[in-house]
């Protein structure tokens, strides 16, 4: 295949041609780079903001390997034996795989929360199967899932875009071949019909290539994780597979080095100049994707001296470092996640080099004592010498996929068992408001649903400064907490919805808008059966992320402008126009990340402020002549933990959970409050049903407040009912 100095006999050949194949020292040099690259980036070590880009160079290195397999064996053979391909795909991957999913799930169980660990639960059996791309494509385009730590199983992701091409890859070569067959009879049955190969490649990179482009644009999330949107990167290297040959052979040494050397600078600039905001895949991914094609070709057919990135990339530490980047990858992101989870903050430098150690030797060993075994011959995997009768006949390769599937799912389950077993312990009361007393002959004073709100809040922050256990009957249920999202009849998070659903009293003489983001939708049990009590027929149009404030956002994950929001904006003000509401009550928080001001991207506190400034001016001033009356229901402080995860984790009492608002929303809110009581619009604060003097228990009475760290949860905005109804009636700024 080439020059000795550029080989390396590797009988276990991870992710390439098969036992007792050669594979070249500079892709497995190419391998260690992408994993270095994606290591560094997630661990924040080194200047390799885009890192992460290594992984697209790890899905062009597996369509190059599996492609030359296949072409291979059809050239030798005239076919390709689905069974042989398949259970070399399970010895490869599924061992490491599973042994990284099973003690990922024992170590979340021993050190996070056991709200994080009911999601890692049903993330491991997605990725058990495969498909986890599939599932964080779901959840990664959820807004209700926004600013929650990573699953330590998200990377798996990536193995499901390779199974999912795997599965489908030798099937339409085969088609490839029967059709050939089929047009040129049987004197072509044997040898890869080039040409057909080619054009079908070159069909499947351009279509995958180009939902790449426009999903990336709309949905950069579900993007991310698409298999249709990464399937080109795969289709590529089979392409540089395919054709790489006869590229190869026209090119001389000095070509070799300079198209090695382009594409080398082409993953490593990116790599640097990328970063997490960055639109990606799409078009960002073309150097990345297009520079590793170039390295693979430039190391084809050497006859001469290989050029100096392919001795660069097969030098020894590259080469052993390639041999364990399957399980560096497998490794690396639950020793980053978990930990960083489990202290409830970022791991730093130090911590980040401990936990890259802690990857490097673990992988070591996974690749010794998991993968090498289970990829060697029989005759490797039997100790020489060992007697006959204690050699042990390991289950064909085929056997390893309901296996797995079957140890994953175990695992789970005993997973789920513990989960619940542990979510119901504990028999401690609610937390009560000292009752009130007379003197005698009078009568106990009567105390207004406002009055009560606020004493049952200073209660339970005492309680949790005397640091009482948590009550044992808490609503939501803790296990149920992250699906306490308000419903709605009509859910605007829909780009493409423009309709009005009726709520409240559909037959009410009066009429009621709440308008906002998902903070606003976070109050609808309450405005809801107030609209039902008082005869108003409600309409909610709140979108998440969309704040009330007339700015232009951003896209979720990305620094581009989001124009949905502001047409949402615009059309329910024609709604509020149509409607003439009797009342109309503006809520949001505000925006998630930067917004455009004058064609500006501005990110920092004060700019944004400003933005929102004039921004909920402009709003209120165009709602306010088109409505009866105008309320601002101030945004709810947003915490520093997680309400959710905190009680879940470890024994923990109700002072292990007392929270204090962010600086960041607390400037946004009170700048909302200040243009509010300029136009004279009723201002309610709803800070004192949360918290006292910036301590905001997590649980008031035996209810929890927040979903998240800054959504309410329905059971606790239905508590509120009756304070907010009696803030709407009385129209008092609090």
């Amino acid at each position: 295949m080439g020059a000795a100095s550029t080989v390396q006999k590797d009988p276990s050949a991870p992710r390439g041609d098969g036992p007792g194949t050669a594979l070249r020292g500079d892709v497995q040099g190419l391998r260690a780079l992408a994993v270095l690259l994606v290591i560094s980036a997630h661990a924040g070590l080194g200047p390799f903001s885009g890192g992460y880009l290594g992984v697209d160079v790890f899905l062009v290195i597996s369509g190059f390997l599996i492609s030359r397999l296949l072409f291979r064996h059809v050239g030798r053979h005239g076919t390709i034996s689905l069974r042989t391909f398949y259970v070399r795909r399970a010895r490869r991957i599924l061992p490491a795989a599973t042994v990284v999913i099973v003690a990922t799930l024992l170590a979340s169980m021993i050190w996070l929360s056991l709200i994080e660990v009911e999601t890692i639960l049903v993330d491991a059996v997605w990725a058990g199967l495969f498909v986890a791309n599939l599932r964080f494509a779901e959840t990664g385009t959820d807004y209700f899932s926004d600013g929650l730590t990573p699953s330590p199983l998200q990377h798996y992701w990536s193995l499901g875009v390779e199974e999912q091409f795997y599965l489908v890859w030798p099937l339409l070569i085969l088609a490839a071949l029967l059709w050939h067959r089929h047009r040129h009879g049987d004197d072509s049955r044997r040898g890869l019909p080039r040409l057909t190969v080619f054009w079908l490649l070159v069909a499947v990179t351009s279509l995958s290539l180009l939902w790449s482009l426009v999903t990336t644009s709309v949905e950069p999330e579900a993007a991310y994780f698409s298999t249709t949107a990464r399937i080109w990167e795969l289709s590529l290297g089979a392409l540089a597979a395919l054709v790489g040959p006869a590229l190869a052979d026209l090119l001389t040494t000095r070509g070799r080095t300079i198209l090695g050397a382009v594409g080398l600078g082409a993953i490593l600039v990116p790599a640097i100049a990328y970063d997490s905001s960055t639109p990606f895949p799409g078009l960002a991914a073309l150097p990345p994707v297009l520079g590793t094609a170039m390295l693979l070709v430039a190391g084809l057919r050497l006859r001469e001296a290989p050029p100096w990135p392919t001795r660069a990339l097969g030098v020894a530490p590259m080469r052993v470092i390639g041999d364990w980047s399957y399980s560096l990858y497998l490794w690396h992101w639950p020793l980053l996640i978990i930990p960083a989870s489990a202290l409830g903050r970022p791991l730093g430098v130090f911590g980040s080099i401990v936990a890259v150690a802690a990857t490097f030797g673990l992988s070591a060993l996974t690749y010794r004592y998991v993968e090498q075994p289970f990829r060697a011959p029989a005759a490797v995997r039997r100790r020489p010498g060992a007697p006959r009768r204690l050699r042990v006949r390991l289950p064909r390769g085929l056997v390893l996929y309901p296996a797995s599937i079957v140890l994953v799912v175990a695992s789970s389950t005993v997973g789920w068992g513990y989960v619940n077993w542990a979510a119901e312990a504990g028999d401690a009361p609610a937390i009560t408001v000292p009752e009130r007393t007379a003197e005698p002959g009078e009568q106990a004073p009567e105390v207004s649903a406002d009055a009560e709100a606020r004493a049952l809040v200073r209660a339970s922050v005492a309680a949790a400064r005397d640091g009482d256990p948590v009550p044992s009957e808490l609503t939501p249920d803790l296990l149920d907490i992250r699906d306490a999202i308000a419903p709605v009849e009509c859910d605007y998070q829909d780009n493409e919805l423009r309709e009005l659903c009726p709520q409240g009293d559909p037959d009410g003489d009066r009429t009621l808008v709440l308008t906002g983001d998902s903070h606003a939708r976070a109050w609808i049990p309450a405005i809801d059966a107030i609209a039902a009590e008082r005869g108003y027929t409600a309409y909610f149009l709140v979108k998440p992320r969309c704040t009330a404030a007339r700015v232009v956002t951003t896209v979720q994950g990305s620094p581009d402008p989001w124009p949905d929001c502001t047409e949402f904006q615009d059309w329910v003000d024609e709604q509020v126009a149509d409607l003439a509401p009797d009342l109309t009550i503006v809520s949001s928080t505000a925006p998630p990340k930067g917004v455009w001001v004058d064609d500006e991207y501005v990110d920092d506190d004060e700019g944004v402020a400003e933005a929102v400034r004039v921004g909920i001016d402009d709003r209120l001033a165009t709602l306010e002549p088109l409505t009866g009356e105008l309320v601002v229901l101030g945004d709810v402080p947003q915490l520093d933990i997680d309400p959710a995860e905190c009680l879940t984790t470890g024994d923990v009492d109700l002072g292990s959970c007392l929270g204090t608002p962010y600086d960041r929303t607390t400037l946004m809110a009170d700048v909302t409050k200040r243009v509010a009581w300029a136009q004279r619009v009723p201002y309610l604060n709803p800070y004192a049903w949360l918290c006292f003097r910036d301590a905001c228990p997590a649980v008031v009475g035996s209810t929890v407040t927040y979903r998240d760290p800054g959504h309410l949860t329905t059971s606790y905005a239905e508590d509120l009912t009756a304070a907010l109804d009696q803030a709407l009636d009385s129209k008092v700024d609090l």
